[in-house]
């Protein structure tokens, strides 16, 4: 049985054109890239020897077997082990808004759908839609009109996009935007069929949609005030 996950990566911006070919050659063909900075004190970095690095964070979709041997060739190969180097962690999904974007989003990696995890019974959930850069209103709007709370918008480059044609049946854009909202669980299916409706494959807006168990949450005011 292989359970789906979101991993999410951060290397130094550096070995940007090392890791996307790495990818691939581990059957990962789906990555969503941004651009981010570390944050480690002066203390630590002089410790260490090292200057205060850009770094890309990348998020990928991959099964439990494509993550084992992953993870090996990460030491092996990409030496992830050596300080500063990078880390790379797994959210367990929970949903993905259609057949065909599981699909596309596993490319060449054997999946098998099980059923839900305890884990996956939470009472919140973090959906991310991803959708062609500049359609952030477009899935906003889409969201709203099932009342979902506002949203988060990071930009991003998306790989493996040539291969939504054979799958979606469209093409997708390699500018990105990737929308996280967060929900109550009693929501999640009525704001991801509004999302996939008026902003997901065959719109301008191409959003694929999918969603992650939260355990806790702090902050969301309107949601706690209901309670």
């Amino acid at each position: 049985m292989n359970e789906l996950y979101m991993m999410g990566m951060i290397t130094n911006r550096g070995i940007r054109n090392k890791m996307i070919p790495f990818f691939k050659e581990n059957h990962i063909h789906v990555t969503l890239s941004t651009r981010g900075v570390g944050t480690a004190n002066s203390a630590i970095l002089d410790y260490l020897g090292m200057e205060a690095t850009e770094k890309t964070v990348y998020f990928a979709f991959v099964t439990l077997d494509t993550w084992k041997a992953f993870k090996k060739e990460l030491y092996s190969k990409m030496k992830i082990d050596i300080a500063g180097r990078g880390i790379a962690f797994l959210i367990p999904m929970s949903s993905v808004g259609g057949k065909k974007a599981l699909q596309y989003l596993t490319i060449d990696q054997e999946m098998v759908v099980e059923e839900e995890s305890t884990l996956k019974n939470t009472e919140f959930e973090l959906l991310i839609t991803i959708a062609n850069g500049g359609h952030i209103e477009t899935v906003m709007d889409a969201a709203r009109s099932a009342h979902a709370p506002g949203g988060t918008v990071l930009h991003a480059k998306g790989t493996g996009m040539e291969q939504a044609k054979r799958f979606l049946g469209i093409s997708l854009a390699e500018e990105k935007e990737m929308v996280f909202i967060v929900v109550r669980s009693a929501q999640k299916n009525e704001i991801m069929r509004a999302i996939m409706e008026k902003a997901g494959t065959g719109t301008p807006a191409g959003g694929i949609i999918f969603s992650l168990p939260v355990t806790a949450t702090a902050g969301l005011r309107m949601l706690e005030e209901e309670e």
